[in-house]
């Protein structure tokens, strides 16, 4: 079986400042794993460097058995919420449709399948009634649930989300776990990053909890512990039950 994704000592530099180092992970199909730190702990520049936006100092990332700029095609980003106009003219379908242009080609224009398979990815997350409707007018949860559709209309095999469920409403998060879920279930490995450990429980297998270097990996129960956590956010960390760290301030 071809690992979704292989990290192996992964460094990252900006300007000759060390920003992400001594990253090591491993997923494998259907796998998922939360990324948790405080802001500036790396989480984005981790997702970067998968996607090859940014390159390895030393280390590699192998996604989907190759490179991360030949994987490409096969995998999907759903930035913040927060990084989209929402004034742009555009269609919640349009948007959707997006998702099936590295198959068909920015040139050629979308056939019935890839209008059906807009629409169905649509459906899987509640929004195929608003598909002619303009995308600036739906609430930040819907706009969300859009961009998942989008990676779903896609079929990628490997899905990065950045702060998926920052903002969201009650609904939204449902939908989105239960959309996660089922991508999971066909095949599709998930990397989140996120600030909400309940979450991350609820969405993911497995932990990488970064502060600029790799702290710990590995299944949440094993991964998340009040010390692991004390590691990677320090006297922010909020311990509840049974001196249990399972939130934190960030």
């Amino acid at each position: 079986m071809t690992n979704a994704l292989h990290v192996h000592d992964l460094c990252v530099t900006y300007d000759r400042e060390v920003v992400l180092r001594d990253v090591h992970a491993l997923l494998q199909p259907g796998d998922s794993v939360a990324l948790i730190g405080p802001n500036g702990a790396g989480k984005s520049t981790f997702i970067k460097a998968i996607l090859g936006l940014v390159p390895a100092s030393s280390g590699f990332v192998e996604v989907l058995g190759t490179t991360p700029a030949k994987a490409r095609p096969l995998v999907a980003y759903v930035p913040q919420i927060d990084h989209l106009d929402a004034r742009f003219p555009i269609s919640v379908q349009q948007v959707a449709l997006m998702g099936r242009y590295r198959r068909i080609g920015w040139l050629r224009r979308p056939g019935r399948v890839d209008r059906a398979a807009t629409l169905d990815a649509l459906e899987q997350v509640g929004l195929a009634d608003r598909a002619n409707d303009s995308f600036g007018v739906l609430s930040g949860g819907q706009r969300q649930r859009v961009l998942i559709a989008r990676a779903i209309a896609q079929d990628a095999k490997l899905l990065l989300l950045d702060e998926p469920f920052n903002g969201v409403d009650s609904v939204t998060q449902d939908v989105l776990i239960e959309v996660l879920g089922r991508l999971r279930a066909a095949g599709t490995a998930v990397v989140m990053a996120t600030h909400d450990i309940s979450v991350a429980h609820l969405a993911c297998g497995h932990a990488c909890l970064l502060n600029r270097h790799q702290v710990a990996f590995g299944r949440l129960d094993d991964a998340l512990t009040a010390d692991t956590l004390k590691a990677t956010y320090g006297h922010h960390a909020v311990m509840l039950a049974e001196g249990t760290a399972l939130l934190s301030t960030h």
